[in-house]
């Protein structure tokens, strides 16, 4: 995979007049400052990485999705519970040849962030980490994330495989941490 690829795929899912990045850049994992390193790089769902560095739960915020065939894509928001503190900025594109009825049924939705729905079904799952991104927020990305243009954070892009098939990618972009 190509970081700039993949990350380019995902986020023209979604055009926007407003860029959601200035720049986005690959760096390794080893370089990643902390708690951006210990936060994405690892191969467990970010649902669960979120809710344990905020010491929260995390509710999803779809802003924004489609449905081609069988290929769900979303752009959202994971939140702290009972509050609008945005945690995360994430774009999905998720094949849903891969898993049952009552999962996609779930995942559309759009009320249960998608980690926690995989988790809750029991699906088969292995997550694997593509890259890590150091990220200066676009107007785009500063305006959901209630940040000021320019600001730095890290994200990554992942695979999700589902049923030892790769069924999801994705981009996941932490909210400022320092």
């Amino acid at each position: 995979m190509n970081p700039q690829d993949e990350l380019d795929a995902l986020v023209k899912l979604f055009p926007n007049e407003q860029r959601l990045f200035e720049r986005a850049e690959h760096v390794s994992s080893a370089t990643t400052p902390e708690p951006y390193k210990s936060l994405l790089a690892h191969y467990h769902h970010m649902t669960i990485s979120m809710e344990e560095y905020h010491k929260s739960s995390v509710d999803v915020i779809v802003l924004d999705q489609r449905l081609d065939e069988n290929v769900y894509s979303r752009k959202i928001l994971l939140v702290k519970t009972g509050t609008e503190q945005v945690v995360q900025f994430g774009i999905v594109r998720f094949n849903f040849d891969y898993v049952t009825q009552a999962v996609k049924d779930e995942i559309l939705a759009g009320q249960i962030p998608l980690g926690r729905v995989l988790i809750n079904h029991n699906v088969l799952r292995h997550v694997d980490l593509g890259a890590v991104l150091r990220i200066t927020a676009g107007p785009g990305l500063a305006k959901v994330m209630h940040i000021e243009p320019g600001q730095v954070t890290y994200g990554r892009l992942a695979t999700i495989f589902c049923n030892q098939q790769p069924a999801i990618d994705l981009l996941e972009v932490s909210a400022p941490l320092l």
